[in-house]
C-alpha cells in the first residue's frame, strides 16, 4: 500500500540528516496518514488521509456506526 494521501496526493519526501560533524546520511519523510472513513459521492470509505486534510476540512468523516448485535439478530 503506498504512503500517499489519497486527496492531496503527499508522499514520502527523501533528503539527508547532517550532524554536528558533517556526516550525512539518508533518511526519509513519510505523512502523517490515518485510516478514515469518510463520505465520498454520497457513500462511506475507508480512506488513507494526511492529517493536513483531516484539519482543514478537505474530508467529511462519515457519520458512527449505529450496530448492535440484538438487531443483527433480528434481520435474520
Amino acid at each position: 500500500m503506498a504512503k500517499q494521501c489519497e486527496i492531496c496526493g503527499k508522499t514520502t519526501q527523501f533528503g539527508r540528516n547532517v550532524s554536528h560533524a558533517h556526516n550525512v546520511t539518508p533518511r526519509t519523510w513519510e505523512p502523517n496518514l490515518q485510516t478514515v472513513r469518510a463520505l465520498i459521492n454520497g457513500a462511506t470509505r475507508r480512506v488513507r488521509v494526511c492529517t493536513r486534510c483531516l484539519r482543514s476540512g478537505k474530508i467529511v468523516k462519515a457519520p458512527a456506526r449505529k450496530w448492535t448485535p440484538e438487531a443483527e439478530a433480528a434481520k435474520s
